[in-house]
């Protein structure tokens, strides 16, 4: 004979799993957001994928960012308006959630997620 909880037991798990499964997906939707903006917006000087090299010399490879900076702090500065120490980058402004996306697909191709920043 089954308990009775068995079936309230069952849909909790259930639930579980079906927001685990949500979550992720979000995720998933988020980079691939972030990824089409980044290639939008800076593939034209920058290497914005898991390879190959940056079209315009001395332009930092994107998956590498977390060698130089905490990539999770680029959120705020490019909310509030990401400007570079040369002439030849325009300054970018991006809403809060496009903003997150970019951070997003940023952190999902570090080849060293984990990597300290070097100080300059």
């Amino acid at each position: 004979m089954l308990p009775r909880r068995l079936p309230t037991l069952l849909a909790a798990a259930l639930a579980g799993l079906v927001a685990t499964e949500t979550a992720a997906q979000s995720q998933r939707v988020l980079v691939q957001r972030g990824e089409t903006l980044v290639r939008q917006h800076c593939a034209l000087c920058h290497a914005v994928g898991r390879d190959g090299a940056s079209p315009y010399p001395g332009a930092p490879l994107f998956r590498d960012l977390s060698k130089r900076y905490p990539v999770d702090v680029l959120e705020e500065a490019l909310a509030e308006g990401f400007t570079a120490g040369h002439p030849a980058m325009p300054e970018f402004t991006f809403s809060a959630d496009r903003a997150a996306a970019i951070v997003a697909y940023l952190s999902a191709i570090q080849t060293e997620p984990n990597a300290r920043p070097q100080r300059r």
